[in-house]
């Protein structure tokens, strides 16, 4: 009897998991695809997870997807999230090999029309190419917010940066 409650409660952490993991996917406006790509995981492990119907996760691939997400283990939170600047951390990052500095400005003027300033467009296929995937989530996340626009609508522009400025992870944004 013991053991079938700790299998309920262990199902019932993986389904809280699947829930948490589907209203941030939809706050960030990732698809199943595009997370699962993020998170080098399926997007059957993605939609197994969210539906409910996957029994196990290994921890590895639950940090992997919890970073990409910016949630936390101890309480699921966002709190320690919400305190970094991801946009300045972002643009700092793509200006790290460069004698001119992409500001926060240009980088959010960047994402949120898909057009990267002129002589920076190195600077945009570094962090594409280069950068944490967990800190161009975090700008995007911050761009949708400052712009007022749903991240969708800035992962296309994410998309149409990588199509003509990034080199080795291209494909990985589209």
């Amino acid at each position: 009897m013991g053991y079938t409650g700790a299998k309920e409660a262990d199902l019932m952490n993986i389904l809280t998991l699947g829930k948490h993991v589907h209203e941030r996917r939809e706050a960030l406006g990732l698809t199943q695809v595009r997370l699962a790509r993020l998170a080098n995981l399926s997007r059957q492990t993605v939609q197994s997870l969210e539906t409910g119907s996957l029994k196990d996760l290994g921890f590895e691939r639950v940090a992997r997807l919890l970073d990409v997400l910016g949630l936390s283990f101890d309480t699921l939170s966002l709190a320690a999230r919400q305190r970094k600047r991801g946009l300045w951390m972002a643009a700092k990052t793509s200006s790290v090999s460069y004698a001119g500095e992409l500001t926060e400005g240009m980088l959010e003027q960047a994402l949120a029309t898909g057009y990267a300033p002129s002589g920076y467009e190195a600077h945009i296929g570094h962090l594409l190419d280069e950068a944490p995937v967990s800190l161009v989530i975090m700008a995007v996340e911050e761009v949708a917010a400052l712009e007022h626009k749903a991240p969708t609508d800035i992962w296309r522009n994410v998309a149409m940066l990588a199509k003509t400025h990034s080199d080795s992870r291209r494909t990985f944004w589209v």
